[in-house]
């Protein structure tokens, strides 16, 4: 594990404290899994946008979304909220 030097402002500071003396956690484990959930998000809007943006490319090409699979899959959908 290599360690980062990171400057706080002195309120988010005084805030992760608090919150760790709170829930009975170090400091330093609380704020690694806010980087951690922080960066699990950003990488799953990245790949949203990126299937988003292929989807976009491929409409209305030999690519793009079979319609009687996309037919079939809407009639099973609603068959199943029956």
């Amino acid at each position: 594990m290599k360690n980062f030097h990171l400057p706080l402002p002195d309120q988010i500071y005084d805030e992760l404290k608090a919150e760790a003396e709170r829930s009975r956690m170090a400091a330093t484990s609380m704020a690694r899994y806010a980087i951690q959930t922080w960066l699990a998000a950003r990488k799953k809007t990245a790949r949203r946008q990126a299937i988003a943006a292929y989807a976009t490319e491929m409409a209305g090409t030999e690519f793009d979304l079979d319609r009687a699979l996309e037919s079939a899959t809407l009639d099973l959908l609603l068959e199943s909220e029956a």
